[in-house]
């Protein structure tokens, strides 16, 4: 080969590229991304596309020196920053799509037109027109006020001094207590010579619940005052059995009592002796039988008859039923019958019952209070804590001087909203610098607690009392402004005498009553019982949000309605917040839940398609207990899916044993054979 061709390889050896340029040692992901940057500002320049012509191309065997730490931040470090960017917006900004989407739609509330059954509270009569006692007249005006007669008074006390038995209905807070208690002082204080201790019982009153019996109890201490040697007592559950033989020993003249603990007595004490009654007094005989005591009532019934003379009979009860009218025929003799809707007194024969023995027949009318203002409020299930919250921030908390009663179905869910209520809405803020008081009261609690809680209320102005129907039967708590059944009652005869709490005597009175749009209905069943029913707005309730700044969200609304479902969403995050703190208050919300259903599936045959549990929204009915998801477990105990009968059939044939199978169709080949 000749130096020129030499010289021509060398040249065109070295234009080519060598193998070891090809195999370039990769770059590192530093290098990598600050080239990606790199083009990508180009493409970003103006006039991209001319710079690109006129650009000379990069030069591949000398790659870009890698950028300086401190020019560009490592990818790995970026994105962590915008992760948790995100994640501060997202707690910056709360979403009401949670608690405001996916509800029912609420349906247009329609007012029956009803002629709804109005009772005169007051008469024109005063007791100084009476043939009663000059001291016990100057006590009743005097101690507790009173100068006028009721209706229920002007008819029942008269009939009772002449000594006819009697069975009285009339409304709740109508005065029926002192429609029996004032000739019954009457009657003993006139008893010459004096009554003493050593007689015994002289007058025996049962009533339902521990609470009437320890009211009933208060007010004849009153009304005997004048009367120092008429000595009243009261026996109930819950107090030492052994202080009260020891006041029996002592002797009560006017014995209250409640069924269980009066029959404990007559079963275990032995110097409690009946041979000297005069007066026998049934209050709220329908709610005793109600809650059971047929078969005290009848031991009670039985110990009367076998000593004693002939004694006075009183039967008072709200609602005539099958049950209230045997028991009269039972314990009455020749009874004469009150009735304020009559406006007369009346044989027992004439009256007309009701046919259904609990007192849910389609036909009968209820009386309420005059004065009393009945509303109803139609709430999706996931916004019913909020809007009872915000109910009672707008009464207690923006308002003065009101006080409101909240009847649920449970002693586990008042318990609940106790602790809840308590712990969120108690806070003080800015806004709220009296505290708000909640008190609750069920059957679980200890009778010193009940008693101490009964005390409280009555002698407060404000404040809120969780309660079962415990609290629904003649008690009498001054100065109730609302009622609030957040649990929808079981019966309108229940409904009415939880909104006779309030508006007695012939005061002023409010109640609100929770409905969901599925159990809107119950506006029609209480319109056939003669109840009529304004309707309050959801929107209205949680608009008094707005008066408290510390359930303003962080973002901007462009109306009303947005911002008020924002505060609201807050308020909810604060319940969710509490109830998931701890495991303790988790366990709490759950068994209230599972008591809600419970309690929900206890409905009437006839109002089951109103209240039925399949109707319900597990997830939805969970929020309005603070929990964010449905407990597992309950959807199948509670709500599982029907199976149909063929079903049914087709598992149990999988599920039957081959050997049993295989040995009956031995034996019926085997009859065949031999026949």
């Amino acid at each position: 080969m000749s130096s020129a061709d030499d010289q021509l390889y060398v040249n065109i050896s070295s234009s080519l590229p060598s193998l070891s340029s090809s195999r370039r040692k990769p770059l590192s992901a530093q290098q990598r991304w600050a080239a990606k940057k790199q083009r990508a500002e180009k493409r970003r320049l103006p006039g991209e596309g001319l710079a690109r012509t006129e650009a000379p191309p990069p030069v591949r065997s000398q790659p870009a020196p890698p950028p300086a730490l401190t020019e560009v931040a490592p990818p790995k470090k970026k994105k962590r920053e915008q992760e948790e960017a995100v994640k501060e917006a997202g707690r910056s900004s709360i979403k009401t799509s949670s608690l405001f989407k996916n509800n029912p739609d609420i349906p247009v509330i329609h007012r029956p037109a009803v002629s709804q059954v109005k009772e005169k509270i007051f008469s024109s009569d005063s007791f100084s027109d009476l043939d009663l006692h000059p001291h016990l007249v100057a006590t009743l005006n005097k101690v507790l006020n009173i100068t006028t007669l009721t209706s229920v008074q002007k008819q029942t006390i008269p009939a009772l001094l002449s000594g006819r038995d009697a069975v009285v209905r009339s409304q709740t807070g109508s005065g029926k207590t002192l429609s029996y208690a004032v000739p019954l002082v009457q009657s003993l204080q006139s008893v010459r010579p004096k009554v003493t201790r050593s007689d015994g019982p002289l007058a025996v009153i049962i009533v339902p619940t521990r609470e009437l019996a320890l009211q009933t109890f208060q007010t004849f201490q009153k009304l005997l005052k004048p009367f120092t040697w008429i000595v009243p007592g009261v026996l109930m559950g819950g107090e030492k059995r052994k202080a009260e033989k020891a006041r029996l020993r002592k002797g009560i003249n006017i014995l209250v009592s409640t069924p269980g603990r009066l029959v404990d007595h007559i079963k275990h004490t032995l110097n409690i002796v009946f041979s000297s009654v005069r007066w026998l007094i049934l209050d709220e005989a329908d709610r005793m039988l109600d809650l059971g005591f047929e078969k005290d009532l009848t031991v009670i019934l039985n110990s009367l008859n076998l000593t004693g003379p002939t004694r006075q009979n009183v039967l008072l009860s709200a609602t005539l039923t099958q049950g209230v009218t045997h028991m009269a025929d039972v314990c009455l003799n020749d009874p004469i019958s009150v009735q304020v809707s009559g406006s007369t007194c009346s044989d027992l024969s004439t009256v007309t019952l009701t046919s259904d023995p609990s007192g849910t027949n389609q036909s009968e009318s209820f009386a309420v209070p005059e004065a009393l203002k009945q509303f109803v409020v139609v709430v999706p299930s996931k916004i019913r804590l909020v809007c009872l919250a915000a109910f009672i921030l707008d009464s207690c908390q923006f308002s003065q001087n009101n006080k409101l009663i909240v009847f649920v179905s449970s002693c586990e869910v008042v318990e609940f909203l106790h602790c809840l209520l308590t712990a969120v809405l108690s806070r003080p803020t800015a806004n709220r610098k009296p505290q708000l008081s909640f008190l609750r009261l069920h059957g679980n609690m200890k009778q010193e607690e009940r008693s101490e809680v009964f005390q409280q209320f009555s002698a407060s102005t404000s404040g809120v009392l969780l309660c079962t129907d415990v609290a629904a039967r003649g008690l009498d708590l001054p100065q109730v402004t609302w009622i609030v059944q957040y649990t929808p009652p079981t019966a309108a005869a229940e409904y009415v005498h939880r909104v006779g709490r309030t508006a007695r005597i012939g005061g002023e009175g409010s109640s609100l009553l929770f409905l969901t749009p599925a159990e809107s209905a119950f506006i029609t069943e209480l319109a056939n019982h003669n109840i009529s029913l304004s309707e309050m707005k959801l929107l209205d309730i949680l608009s008094s949000l707005m008066m408290d700044d510390a359930y303003k969200g962080r973002g901007k609304y462009h109306t009303l309605e947005q911002e008020i479902q924002e505060r609201a969403t807050v308020l909810q995050t604060e319940f969710e917040n509490f109830v998931h703190s701890n495991t303790q208050s988790v366990q709490t919300a759950k068994k209230a839940l599972q008591s809600f259903l419970r309690a929900y599936t206890t409905y009437p045959a006839h109002l089951k398609h109103i209240f039925h549990i399949r109707s319900l929204h597990l997830g939805h009915t969970a929020k309005s207990f603070g929990l964010r998801d449905a407990p597992q477990g309950l959807s199948s105990a509670s709500t599982g899916p029907r199976v149909k009968p063929q079903a049914r059939n087709q598992t149990r044939t999988q599920n039957r044993s081959p050997v049993k199978s295989s040995l009956k169709l031995y034996i019926k080949l085997f009859l065949v054979l031999c026949a």
